[in-house]
């Protein structure tokens, strides 16, 4: 089992869009043997972009995930892979990905370098601890430069590059790669379309010097850090051998010291072999990262459990698909212990025990049966009927939860209805089960209109759930014009609001008490209800206090402007009383939620608008342009940087003036200029936008 475990690989595969994740990842299920011939992005033939928009649009909207294995160094490796989007509207699948992850390598374009989304997903690898090592792709575009992608990495990313490989050429001229730690040159011949066979050359003449200068800067690197290993260096370097370098380069990789950059170009099949031959020899195994760590459900003490088949079980369910062969798949990675099919497993949040019914190894949509998974793997499971994304799985008699996944909100809606009254339940169960798969959409009923609002990450994540309803579900729709999602905040407090609710019908009554303060949270950063308990003396059960907190939450859904979902809002529970006969918790739930509509018919609130952090890279002579169109629409301009011969231009721009802004950009640059744009904060709007909000009515749908 420890061997198992030495030699498994549990990576993603993560960029900006257009960097070349898929055509790698396709290149390494070639050279692997899963695939028996290279499926291409532009033919919409990869095999890891299953879906029909992902073939027609070349791009990838849901993270895929297959197992493959390679053979190196006389070593099998069992390498799980998943393929992450580059689009910021599909961001979830990389954050839920990198969650149970052990390792990544993050693909950067030799021409754009550090792009917009290549600081997203490479901050949210930050954020879980992942150890990664870079591939500088594309090598074989004109405009490739190795060298400044590199210093990007260490400048704009604030990581520390390692060079373990230097390009032999660059843009057409490219034909190879030299490995610094053995140097050799590995050359590719053009004549070998598929870029199965290499050469293993001595270094070229001309490069003598540049690979000299950089190999001392690696071995510096790495052997300073180990008192021993320098010593021995010192004596006599030759002594070190080339397996002993690589062990404590894999160390460092592992503990976040260093990011080895490798290149190629995965479109010309060149340096695929050896970037394998990387994540096997420097990327963790289940058994180098730490013990998973966790909290006992009802205790809070911390619990550690080790990638041990043996110990109990805990997994985690990062994935819920819909399949139409299988039903519904729970995607799993199992920390510790193992599930076998047609055992029961509990679920921590439900409180409750399913069966496990099948267990598939995944490759992209397809599934190869299996009968047990064992800690450190990855898997799909049919069976578990309650659970979804961010779940922890485990046995009842040895319960622990583990941290959940955090996502960010949607900032855009529209609203859809069914064309025919045979329609309406297909609608709400497909909506259904698509907010089930996707945390980041959000489904809610408009009671002003009677309309369904559908919520997404930006206009791209709508059109994409809008096609999925006609194509996979046969529905047909209408659809309103995409819209913001506002939000709305308490300006001022509002202290000792004593509220009571007596009801009395022919049997038993209900009767709640409470006294509070309320008003907006002083952190800015904070989303959601703060809620203070601050009754002394146990004048209230415990149980009526929860109930307050419940009641509160759900009437934040409902904000007094517009009816839009509140920001924040604190509550301090400061006094209360009940009835020992009328008084139960629904009594204190209904009084929190009567109590929140008459404080804020007297408290002074605000309406606030998200804010999109954008990136344009033009040529120069549309930037006047452009900058006059950004100041329409009400943008802060950021800053402004040279790369090669472009301008990037860095912006923060409401979500309400950004509807259509591809084609208006296309318009302003004859279609020479491309941006990105995610999610950055929400804000207050001004006093005239709030007006005409109001006036205008522009919230209701």
């Amino acid at each position: 089992m420890n061997q198992k475990l030495i030699n498994t690989r549990n990576i993603g595969i993560m960029a900006h869009i257009d960097a070349g994740k898929t055509t790698t990842v396709e290149r390494i299920l070639y050279y692997t043997g899963i695939n028996y011939k290279i499926g291409e992005v532009h033919e919409g033939a990869a095999t890891m972009d299953w879906m029909e928009q992902e073939q027609e649009r070349g791009i990838t909207i849901t993270s895929a995930a297959t197992t493959t294995f390679w053979t190196t160094n006389e070593q099998n490796y069992k390498i799980n892979i998943i393929d992450t989007p580059g689009h910021v509207d599909f961001t979830v699948e990389v954050e839920r990905s990198l969650r149970v992850l052990d390792g990544a390598v993050a693909v950067f374009c030799a021409v754009g370098g550090v792009e917009p989304q290549s600081e997203t997903v490479w901050y949210q690898a930050n954020k879980y601890n992942v150890p990664r090592i870079a591939f500088v792709n594309k090598m074989d575009r004109t405009g490739a430069d190795f060298i400044k992608v590199v210093q990007q990495i260490e400048e704009k990313l604030n990581a520390k590059p390692l060079i373990i490989q230097l390009p032999i050429g660059d843009g057409d001229e490219f034909v190879g790669v030299i490995d610094l730690i053995e140097q050799k040159a590995y050359v590719w011949d053009d004549d070998d379309s598929l870029g199965a066979k290499y050469r293993v050359e001595d270094i070229p003449e001309e490069m003598k010097d540049e690979v000299f200068k950089y190999r001392e800067k690696l071995i510096e690197s790495v052997i300073e850090v180990d008192d021993i290993m320098l010593e021995r260096f010192f004596e006599d370097r030759s002594k070190i051998s080339v397996q002993e370098f690589k062990n404590l380069l894999r160390k460092l990789v592992i503990n976040k010291n260093y990011i080895p950059i490798l290149c190629g170009s995965a479109f010309k099949n060149k340096g695929i072999q050896l970037l394998l031959n990387a994540i096997c020899d420097f990327l963790p195994s289940p058994l180098d990262i730490d013990s998973i760590k966790g909290h006992h459900p009802k205790t809070d003490d911390l619990i550690e459990r080790a990638a041990d088949a043996s110990a109990p079980l805990s997994a985690m369910c990062f994935k819920i698909v819909s399949n139409s062969f299988v039903g519904k798949l729970a995607y799993l990675r199992v920390y510790s212990g193992k599930i076998k099919s047609g055992e029961m497993v509990y679920n921590v949040r439900t409180g409750k025990k399913d069966r496990v019914s099948r267990i598939f190894q995944m490759h992209s949509n397809k599934q190869t049966q299996i009968d047990v998974v064992e800690a450190g793997d990855i898997c799909a499971v049919v069976g578990l009927k309650d659970t979804i994304t961010g779940d922890t799985l485990c046995d009842e008699s040895k319960p622990i939860i583990l941290d959940k996944m955090q996502f960010p909100e949607p900032v855009i809606s529209i609203a859809v209805e069914a064309l025919s009254q045979a329609d309406i339940d297909k609608l709400t169960q497909a909506l259904s089960k698509m907010a089930e798969e996707d945390p980041t959409f959000n489904l809610r009923h408009d009671e002003n209109t009677g309309q369904t609002l559908v919520s997404g990450m930006g206009e791209l994540h709508l059109e994409i759930i809008i096609d999925r309803l006609v194509r996979e579900y046969g529905l047909k729709l209408n659809q309103g014009k995409p819209q913001v999602n506002y939000k709305e905040e308490f300006i001022d407090t509002i202290n000792n609001y004593n509220y009571i609710f007596k009801k009395q019908t022919g049997g038993k009554g209900l009767f709640a008490e409470i006294t509070v303060n309320i008003g907006p949270v002083n952190d800015r950063d904070f989303v959601g209800l703060q809620f203070v308990d601050n009754i002394k003396g146990g004048k209230l059960p415990k149980e009526y206090i929860n109930a307050v907190e419940k009641g509160f939450k759900q009437a934040m859904s409902n904000g007094p402007i517009g009816g839009y979902p509140m920001h924040n809002m604190r509550v301090e529970l400061v006094d209360g009383s009940y009835h020992s006969v009328d008084s139960d918790a629904l009594a204190f739930q209904i009084a929190a939620g009567l109590c929140f509509s008459e404080v804020s018919k007297k408290l002074k609130s605000t309406i606030l608008e998200p804010i999109m952090k954008l990136e344009i890279v033009t040529p120069d002579e549309y930037l006047g342009d452009i900058n006059a169109d950004l100041n329409r629409r009400r943008a802060t301009i950021l800053g402004m940087e040279m790369s090669g011969m472009h301008r990037v231009l860095k912006a923060r721009v409401p979500m309400a003036e950004q509807f259509g802004y591809i084609t208006a950009l296309r318009t302003l640059s004859s279609g020479r200029a491309v941006f990105s744009m995610e999610f950055s904060h929400y804000e207050r709007v001004s006093a005239t936008i709030l007006e005409e909000l109001i006036n205008n009515r522009k919230f209701i749908f």
